[in-house]
């Protein structure tokens, strides 16, 4: 099998696998009637992610990022996403520049 083919049936089954979670999750939430601690723990999903995604790369990175992730935390607490997430990139880009 060539390079070509390979991925592309790599990609058209992750992107089959994606599709079917995203389909058939709400389904099976509509079926099966979750109770509170599945539903908290799905509430609690997002930002499960978020973090599993975001974490190593503050960790594996210099300074400048380290500092900038406990100044986006702190100002996550007092304000709206859109706000955090500007604010935190300034801070990066703002503290790569002096550090």
């Amino acid at each position: 099998m060539s390079g070509e083919i390979a991925t592309f049936l790599a990609i058209a089954g992750m992107a089959l696998v994606t599709y079917a979670t995203r389909g058939l999750g709400p389904w099976m939430i509509a079926r099966l009637a979750p109770g509170p601690r599945a539903l908290a723990a799905l509430e609690a999903l997002p930002a499960a992610i978020l973090t599993a995604l975001v974490a190593p790369s503050v960790l594996a990175t210099g300074p400048a990022e380290s500092l900038a992730a406990i100044v986006t935390i702190i100002v996550a607490l007092r304000l709206p996403i859109i706000a955090t997430m500007a604010i935190g990139v300034a801070c990066v880009v703002l503290l790569r520049y002096l550090i």
